[in-house]
């Protein structure tokens, strides 16, 4: 693995610690010390969530026009200044928009990270992009746990935590980022009759996958919210919950030799490996739906953790696949945008449908989405085909 891949590596790693140390008690925070509904609180996350589409867009943008480094000292210089005004001011209603102001600038900063992967070892394929997977999920393993402790002293600590990685990270970028070279030969130059047939063919088809893509975030995101809460009602602490996800991220880590036979076998048929995860999602929430012990939702998060490591590195290492020269970063941009949507969307209808029939069963009816996301991942290079049959003729 290159060196300039490590070092996104241990970048991601800083800033996704960082992150995991808040995003998981956004909506116990606002529901508990802030004393908003749970509608109220899933809100807030869907403004959170959807300025994070516009500054996936804007980041995929500014990669292609400016390079990843620029964008990514943007997006943290960004996150940085909320982060300060969140440690000063984190009562109502100013969490509102520093919350908001940080899903914008966060947004900005994964599109460039997943292109700059990409680029910087074209040859990795799926290897790069699952690399900077696992450097998230340890820090999702790391966070949450760390997160849990200062938390249990004095939740407001948890802010000052946050600012502090992201110092260490704009530290880490500042001083490697900046002469990583980022350059692409993979997309050979395309004809004139290319141009014309076959240039809107891979944008369709990261449409479709990538809708799909949206609806699997949409139940997924349950789990940091309507999940949350339900089971703190059971009478499962906060720390025991804060552990799930530390157990997600450890299994993600030490899984990957068990999956790894597999996704050798799968590594040219992507397709298969988004089919086979997003089966394994919907037995996760069935077990979730019909949960009322600590053990079961632990059996649970495993079977989940099972169905994202096929999954979540397979989706960008199709945009990179689909995306032609000198649009890398737009293409990653909206692998982002469209999980970014379903995090948007999944709590605010989570919320409407927990209050009018009940935790389980607004699992299944969520559950039952990810049908359509099988038929989208069945679908998604129809454009394609199209396409190569016209310059065949």
């Amino acid at each position: 693995m290159p060196k300039a891949v490590w070092l996104l590596i241990i970048g991601m790693f800083i800033n996704t610690t960082g992150n995991s140390f808040l995003w998981p008690l956004h909506t116990i925070y606002m529901h508990n010390y802030l004393g908003q509904s749970l509608t109220m609180a899933g809100f807030v996350l869907m403004i959170n969530a959807g300025t994070g589409v516009i500054g996936n867009l804007l980041g995929g943008y500014l990669f292609d026009r400016i390079g990843g480094y620029k964008s990514i000292i943007i997006g943290i210089s960004l996150s940085l200044g909320a982060l300060l005004l969140l440690t000063l001011w984190h009562g109502w209603p100013e969490y509102i928009w520093f919350v908001a102001i940080l899903g914008f600038s966060g947004g900005i900063i994964f599109p460039s990270m997943y292109a700059m992967v990409g680029s910087l070892w074209p040859e990795g394929g799926r290897k790069a992009f699952n690399a900077i997977y696992l450097a998230q999920n340890v820090g999702v393993a790391l966070g949450p746990a760390i997160g849990g402790l200062v938390a249990a002293n004095n939740i407001n600590n948890i802010f000052i935590a946050n600012l502090l990685t992201y110092v260490l990270f704009f530290v880490v970028a500042l001083v490697f980022y900046r002469n990583l070279s980022v350059t692409s030969n993979r997309h050979a130059v395309v004809s004139n009759e290319q141009k014309k047939g076959k240039q809107k063919a891979p944008f369709y088809a990261m449409i479709i996958v990538t809708f799909g893509y949206m609806l699997t975030w949409i139940v997924y995101v349950q789990w940091t919210t309507t999940i949350s809460t339900h089971i703190s009602d059971l009478g499962i602490s906060l720390k025991q919950y804060s552990l799930l996800w530390s157990l997600n991220g450890v299994l993600i880590v030490v899984g990957q030799p068990l999956i790894k036979p597999i996704i050798n076998r799968l590594e040219q048929k992507i397709k298969a490996q988004i089919i086979i995860g997003i089966v394994i999602f919907m037995g996760s929430f069935v077990v979730v739906a019909f949960a009322e012990s600590y053990a079961m939702f632990i059996t649970a998060m495993v079977i989940l953790t099972i169905g994202e490591m096929f999954v979540w590195p397979a989706v960008p290492t199709l945009a990179d696949k689909l995306a032609p020269k000198g649009r890398e970063g737009f293409y990653q941009g909206i692998v982002n945008s469209m999980a970014t949507i379903g995090r948007m969307i999944g709590p605010f209808v989570g919320g409407i449908l927990v209050e009018a029939y009940g935790t389980p069963m607004m699992i299944l009816i969520l559950t039952s989405l990810m049908i359509f996301a099988i038929i989208t991942s069945l679908l998604y290079d129809l454009p394609l085909k199209k396409a190569a049959s016209k310059t065949a003729v």
